[in-house]
């Protein structure tokens, strides 16, 4: 038929020459009629036939080569949707096993930061009892103690007693504020920590849900989609080995701070000991020492108040003896008064009888011997009167003595000593 076109004719089976237009004499036919020969008729559906036969058995090939491939393709498809199940339910396991590594060692992290909500509790109990309680006592104590007077005021071993408690009072207050930092900053890590694997569990969570939903779904669901873009569907760039040294990791870090965790309970524990024990051997030198110091000043206030008893009775005494001593007085104006008065009429005797007889040299001695004796009164009723003077001197100085030992009683027994009863040391 397209030998027609160019006006030439070949016979059936005849090769053709392949030769280039510009090198061949081109010959201009006449076109030809319209009507075919009965060759021609003949040829073309001996053929049609042929052709019809080669393209039956050409179909008939490709009929059992589809076949084929289907049921290949079909077999190949189910292999692999088989294998990817395999494959995303082995996953599923693996990322449970992990999930589950986690959450143990979560549940770890949980129970060591309660325990430690415990200690941290205990120390800041102990911290606020030592601040408000047992350093305000002792401080005021020694604000108390300024209060008391005269001699009293003394720098004695009660003082030093409550210096050297208050210094280990803020020792014990140091130490378990650093301990107090240790624990917030362990506490602190621990927390992270637990951020960490809450968002590797919520991930690992997210993944299985993912492929579960992956591992139902069916050829047949109408949700499905055809991916038709450019770029990598899968954007996956973390090896399993990455993968796997992440999880590790946070498994390691999660037992690591939980090891480091659990020797700072200890410490605290031996801490808290050593410092209350500390604090009770302070509080108990310093009460010895308020007891050593109440007793002695109720020892000197006795021995005052007994001293003050011998003083009244010693003035009373004297008041007596002073009366006396001015009745002796007075009766000796009476005998001298007499013997004065002998001696000056004696002394009118005239001529002859103004002689020195015995009665007049009696009455002289007697006039020396009472002014002697009044002196010797008046000396006497000097040195009473002095010594009343002291004696009521001494009594009040001893009352005032009294007076200084029971207020300084009263602040170390009644005010400091129920002070320090509210002082308790327990175990926190």
């Amino acid at each position: 038929m397209g030998e027609a076109q160019f006006g030439v004719r070949h016979k059936i089976g005849a090769p053709i020459a392949t030769t280039r237009l510009s090198e061949q004499a081109i010959v201009c036919m006449p076109p030809r009629s319209a009507k075919f020969t009965l060759d021609e008729w003949k040829l073309s559906n001996d053929q049609r036939c042929r052709n019809t036969e080669d393209q039956q058995q050409l179909a008939d090939r490709i009929l059992s080569e589809s076949e084929r491939v289907r049921e290949e393709t079909a077999e190949r498809a189910a292999i692999l949707k088989a294998t990817t199940d395999r494959r995303i339910e082995e996953r599923i396991g693996d990322v449970e096993f992990n999930k589950k590594e986690l959450q143990v060692q979560r549940k770890e992290i949980c129970i060591e930061l309660e325990s430690l909500g415990v200690y941290k509790t205990r120390l800041q109990d102990c911290l606020a009892s030592l601040q408000t309680n047992a350093l305000t006592v002792c401080r005021k104590c020694l604000m108390l103690r300024d209060g008391r007077i005269g001699i009293d005021l003394v720098v004695d071993e009660v003082e030093h007693a409550l210096q050297t408690e208050i210094t280990t009072i803020l020792g014990g207050q140091s130490l378990l504020k650093r301990a107090l930092e240790q624990l917030n900053e362990q506490m602190r890590r621990l927390r992270s920590t637990r951020y960490l694997l809450d968002r590797d569990l919520q991930y690992k969570q997210g993944a299985i849900d993912l492929d579960k939903g992956s591992l139902s779904l069916k050829p047949t669901d109408l949700c499905l989609s055809i991916y038709e873009g450019y770029a990598n569907l899968d954007p996956a760039n973390i090896s399993a080995d990455e993968y796997n040294a992440y999880s590790a990791k946070n498994i390691q870090q999660a037992a690591r701070e939980v090891t480091s965790a659990r020797p700072i309970r200890v410490f605290i524990d031996t801490l808290l000991k050593q410092v209350i024990d500390d604090l009770w051997v302070a509080f108990k030198k310093c009460n010895h020492e308020f007891n050593e110091r109440i007793v002695a000043t109720k020892q000197a206030k006795a021995t005052l108040e007994d001293m003050h008893r011998l003083t009244t009775e010693k003035i009373s005494h004297m008041q007596k003896n002073i009366l006396k001593l001015q009745k002796a007085l007075s009766a000796k104006e009476g005998n001298t008064a007499l013997a004065h008065t002998r001696l000056g009429r004696r002394a009118q005797r005239v001529g002859a009888e103004l002689v020195r007889d015995p009665p007049g040299q009696a009455l002289f001695y007697e006039c020396e011997m009472l002014r002697y004796s009044t002196e010797q009164l008046q000396q006497m009723l000097h040195e009473a009167t002095s010594s009343l003077r002291y004696l009521l001197q001494t009594q009040l100085q001893l009352e005032e003595d009294i007076n200084v030992k029971m207020n300084t009683l009263k602040i170390d027994e009644v005010d400091c000593m129920t002070l320090r009863a509210t002082m308790d040391y327990h175990s926190y």
